[in-house]
């Protein structure tokens, strides 16, 4: 259980943040175990606290934007954006820590390290660097120390958590393992050689595509050589993030407003790509993420944060977006229960019904004002208060998509989401259909048929057979009716034992009034002796079946 002495100190600093910004509420939890429901601040208020509280804790808020299950869409648009307000490491830090971890020491590796960094974050900050063979490479560096830090808060964090598990609030959501999922998550992007893999695979996967020119994307390339758990070494790249960019693109070839659509169109093809058919996507496209190269490349930068999604929930989430846009609430219930973890829904119909309310105020709409990230927001956000377990990584799935949603917007005012859409729609359907090897898939049909043809005019013929024969016997059962034929049976035994034991009272009374010698009172009293057995074996079966009533 959650003890307070463990890490005071930072409680009280947590406190301080906390009252500061005007939470009460956690005033109580964090010093007597107060576990009435939680009132959450505003988006605001708890933006400014989780700034305000440091790196993990603006890491932990990143992360909580991935579960619009459990926060509003207001809640996750204050969080998507979320930065730390944190201050650069001094060089000398940065330099011990770089010799710490290089095989060699850094001239033998740089020519030259920029000693400011360009950017600053909460797990690490990047400087520019050049190789000894010239070429140009951006170096992120893990703040020194910020592993204990992190491990300080995970133990904090876990303690609330146990405190919170003890309130309804706490039970429905499943507090503890939402915490523990967290934490994991946190301590994982502490290996830079994880982002480092991802940043392969996904530069790997969108290396050749049906649906765009691949050289049109660009993943930095990972330096094998010189990454380790603390540094991450990428090639750098010559650009500005996407809407700072200025296309100029020569009027005499295209205008602005064709350049954007086209980029558009080639993000939406990527990111596609990335969750309908590899299966492993950037779950953090914001547009800091998003580069526009001088060379007229769009560059995906910043991999650390990954969805994984298997062939079949790729297939559900495929249907899925169709009954969104056909606003199928029926089909959006459905899909949703098979999407969940959870074995049944308390109310099929009223979790089709909680999805018409939604859905309505999008029936006079037209589709280029159609908010899907939005949709998808609310539809999880009702299969959680509809009891359903719906997994992590539909989280990132609805945040990638909202966060492609918004940049889109953004860079593009034109945009209009069905027509990127639709006709990767067409094409994922016909995937789906022939899989990614058609003539593999073809064949396989074929010889599928073909044993159906050669077995189904057997088949036929016997059934026939056997319609046509007087022996024919239908050979029906019924999951319910068994029950239901022993109970009958138990009920029938139970009559027969009462009429056989009244009929022996009778008989033996009849005897007894009448019998003139001995051995008819002996008669008479084995038979009350045997009906007297059979009623206690009556009333004891009776009463253990636990149906007296």
């Amino acid at each position: 259980m959650f003890s307070l002495t463990q890490t005071s100190a930072r409680q009280r600093e947590i406190l301080e943040v906390l009252l500061s910004n005007g939470w009460e509420y956690m005033r109580g939890l964090l010093t007597a175990g107060k576990t009435e429901n939680p009132q959450i601040p505003t988006p605001e208020v708890l933006r400014n606290i989780l700034i305000e509280l440091g790196p993990f804790y603006v890491k932990l808020g990143q992360l909580l934007s991935t579960r619009p299950d459990i926060l509003s869409p207001s809640y996750i648009k204050a969080l998507t954006a979320l930065q730390s307000n944190v201050s650069s490491v001094p060089w000398s830090e940065i330099e011990a820590l770089l010799n710490e971890q290089l095989s060699k020491p850094i001239k033998a590796i740089f020519s030259n390290i920029e000693k400011k960094p360009i950017a600053a974050g909460s797990i690490g900050q990047i400087h520019r660097g050049i190789l000894l063979n010239g070429e140009e490479v951006a170096i992120k560096v893990q703040r020194p120390n910020i592993d204990k830090i992190v491990q300080q808060d995970i133990n904090l964090i876990k303690g609330i958590a146990e405190l919170v598990s003890l309130t309804e609030f706490g039970r429905n959501y499943d507090i503890v393992q939402l915490a523990d999922e967290f934490c994991e998550a946190i301590k994982s992007e502490l290996d830079f050689t994880k982002e480092a893999s991802y940043t392969d695979t996904i530069r790997n996967n969108l290396s050749s595509s049906l649906w765009f020119d691949a050289h049109n994307i660009l993943i930095p390339r990972v330096y094998w050589e010189i990454t380790t758990e603390k540094i991450l070494v990428l090639e750098w790249l010559y650009g500005k993030p996407i809407l700072e960019a200025d296309l100029n693109i020569p009027k005499a070839i295209k205008s602005a407003k064709e350049k954007r659509k086209e980029i558009t169109t080639l993000l939406f093809r990527a990111f596609f790509q990335q969750i309908y058919v590899d299966g492993f996507f950037h779950a953090d496209p914001h547009p800091g993420n998003l580069f526009y190269l001088n060379d007229g490349r769009i560059a995906i930068i910043d991999c650390g944060m990954v969805g994984k999604i298997d062939p079949q929930t790729q297939k559900i989430l495929i249907e899925l977006l169709l009954a969104i846009f056909d606003l199928d609430a029926q089909g959006c219930a459905q899909l949703t229960f098979k999407l969940s973890e959870s074995d049944k829904v308390d109310n099929l119909l009223k979790l089709q019904n909680d999805y018409k309310k939604i859905l309505k105020k999008y029936y006079n709409l037209n589709l280029s004002q159609f908010n899907l990230s939005e949709v998808v927001y609310e539809i999880l956000q009702i299969a959680r208060k509809n009891k359903l377990t719906i997994p992590g990584n539909l989280g990132l799935y609805a945040k990638c998509l909202g966060n492609l949603e918004g940049t889109a917007r953004q860079f593009n005012p034109s945009f209009n989401l069905f027509d990127e859409i639709n006709p990767l729609m067409t094409s994922l359907f016909y995937r789906q259909l022939v899989g990614d090897k058609p003539l593999q898939t073809g064949l396989r049909t074929i010889l599928d048929l073909k044993s159906i043809s050669l077995k189904t005019p057997r088949r036929i013929e016997t059934l026939l057979d056997r319609l046509s024969s007087e022996t024919f016997n239908w050979n029906i059962k019924l999951r319910e009716l068994e029950p239901l034929r022993r109970s009958i049976d138990a009920s029938a035994n139970r009559l027969s034992f009462s009429i056989v034991l009244g009929s022996l009272i009778m008989g033996a009374a009849i005897i007894s009034v009448g019998s003139s010698t001995q051995q008819l009172s002996i008669i008479s009293s084995v038979l009350f002796t045997s009906a007297s057995i059979l009623g206690v074996w009556l009333i004891i079966s009776i009463l253990r079946s636990g149906r007296l009533r």
